[in-house]
Formats: C-alpha cells, sequence, structure tokens
C-alpha cells in the first residue's frame, strides 16, 4: 500500500521542473530577433548604387550635342546652288515673296534670307528707308529677319546662305553685276527670278 503514493509524486516533480526551463527559455528567444531588422542596413549600402542611375544619364546627353555641330558642318559657301525661277520683269517681286514663303514654310530661318532687287525698291524696303537708313540698315546688322534691298547696295550687303534676286529691270550691265555679287553672297543657295535667257547669259550658266 505505500508504493502507490509514492509513483505519483515522481510523477508531479518530473512534470514541474520541465515547464518552468520552456517558459524560461521562451522568454529570452525574442530578444535575439533583431536579427531581421539587418535588413535596414542596406540602407547606407543603397546611396552607393543610387548614384549609379545618373551615371548612364550623364551618358546620353555627350552623343547629342556631337552629333549637332557634324550636321551643321557641311556648307558649301564656294558654290551655291543656282535655281531659276521664270518670271517676267513685272512680276519678279511676286515671284520673290512667294520664294520667301516657301522657303520659310520649309523650315528656314528668317534670318538666312536675303532678297535683293535689280530695279525697283521692294515695298518693304521703301517702307523701312522712311524712317531713316540708320534704323534700316540696323536691321541688316541684326541678322535676324528676311531683309529686302536694292542691287546699288549690294556691295554694302553680308553674304547670307540664302539670296533671292528679283530682275525686276533690264538685264543690263549693273543687273549684271549685281547677278554675279549676289552669287558670291549666297552661302548655300542662289535664287533668281526673272527671264531665264538673259539671266542665263549673264550668269554664263544654263539652268
Amino acid at each position: 500500500m505505500p508504493l502507490i503514493p509514492e509513483e505519483p509524486q515522481i510523477h508531479e516533480s518530473a512534470q514541474g521542473p520541465r515547464v518552468t526551463p520552456a517558459t524560461g527559455r521562451t522568454a529570452s528567444t525574442p530578444r535575439p530577433v533583431p536579427g531581421p531588422r539587418t535588413a535596414a542596413t542596406p540602407r547606407p549600402g543603397r546611396p552607393g548604387p543610387g548614384p549609379a542611375r545618373p551615371a548612364p544619364q550623364a551618358q546620353r546627353p555627350h552623343p547629342t550635342p556631337a552629333a549637332r555641330p557634324q550636321a551643321a558642318a557641311p556648307e558649301n559657301r564656294s558654290a551655291p546652288q543656282l535655281q531659276v525661277i521664270p518670271a517676267p520683269a513685272d512680276g519678279a517681286l511676286a515671284a520673290a515673296d512667294e520664294a520667301v514663303d516657301l522657303l520659310l514654310d520649309s523650315g528656314r530661318a528668317p534670318g538666312d534670307i536675303l532678297v535683293l532687287t535689280t530695279a525697283e525698291q521692294h515695298p518693304w524696303a521703301t517702307h523701312e528707308l522712311s524712317f531713316g537708313e540708320a534704323a534700316y540698315w540696323a536691321q541688316h546688322e541684326a541678322g535676324d529677319d528676311v531683309f529686302f534691298a536694292g542691287a546699288a547696295a549690294v556691295d554694302r550687303l553680308k553674304s547670307r546662305p540664302v539670296v533671292i534676286i528679283a530682275v525686276n529691270g533690264a538685264v543690263d550691265d549693273a543687273a549684271t553685276r549685281a547677278l554675279h555679287t549676289a552669287r558670291q553672297n549666297a552661302g548655300a543657295l542662289l535664287i533668281v527670278c526673272g527671264d531665264p535667257q538673259p539671266v542665263n547669259a549673264a550668269l554664263g550658266a544654263s539652268v
């Protein structure tokens, strides 16, 4: 009979100590959990790759400016292209105005165009000269708009990429000299509005 109470006492003492260390260990386990917080450590490391992103952006703009000067480099100043627009003397001014409109519509800058007349002044030049020659020639020096002038002042004019000359009178010696000077002042294109036969004879070319 005394053997029966001894067995339950042994089982109770065995269960007691096993529970207490389990609870004590569970309290210690959550403290080392800061291990996952190490994911926040890559923040100081990420600024390193951060500046690497703008680096490819700095490489992209370099090829673009290099291509622009190459496209602007080719210019045929010594041999401008010659184009003759058939027109009678009394219609040369209208043909020149149409040529200006076509050039502007095609993307030509207004400051690239110079219009000359061999006889009567263009109405624009007459209007601007009414304000005085100083203001008139100041616009030519500015070079930011289409400029109209008479062939008599061709020696005073600066060269421009495109020169349009309206032969609105007889092709005499003065007109012939104006045609040759206009061809020298044209950087890329010379447009002559007039009668093709006398114009070609004056320029010594066939178009």
